[in-house]
């Protein structure tokens, strides 16, 4: 879990992705269409990153979005975000995106 925290932390989006989830691919595109280059940690063959986002309470485990070093949630809480307009401000306010 402490991995997990750290990663998130350490940039304004950060991305927890396995490179078979097209849900994943759309988020990234999303975040990317805003103007935020996430960091995106592919973690096909890491069990244990996998089991640390569950505990965290990242369910479904992928896509795992951070934000400001904050879990947002998933595609459908990220869309959501997206949708009402919050997501770019949280970005922004996390200095993920400029404006």
């Amino acid at each position: 879990m402490d991995r997990v925290k750290d990663l998130a932390s350490k940039s304004a989006a950060v991305i927890f992705t396995k490179s078979t989830c097209c849900m994943c691919h759309s988020i990234k595109a999303l975040f990317y269409d805003l103007g935020a280059s996430p960091a995106v940690y592919e973690v096909d063959h890491d069990p244990d990153m996998e089991r640390a986002l569950r505990r965290l309470g990242c369910n479904p485990a992928f896509p795992a979005v951070f934000v400001g070093g904050k879990y947002v949630g998933s595609a459908k809480d990220v869309i959501s975000l997206h949708v009402d307009g919050t997501l770019k401000q949280k970005l922004i306010e996390a200095k993920a995106i400029w404006f």
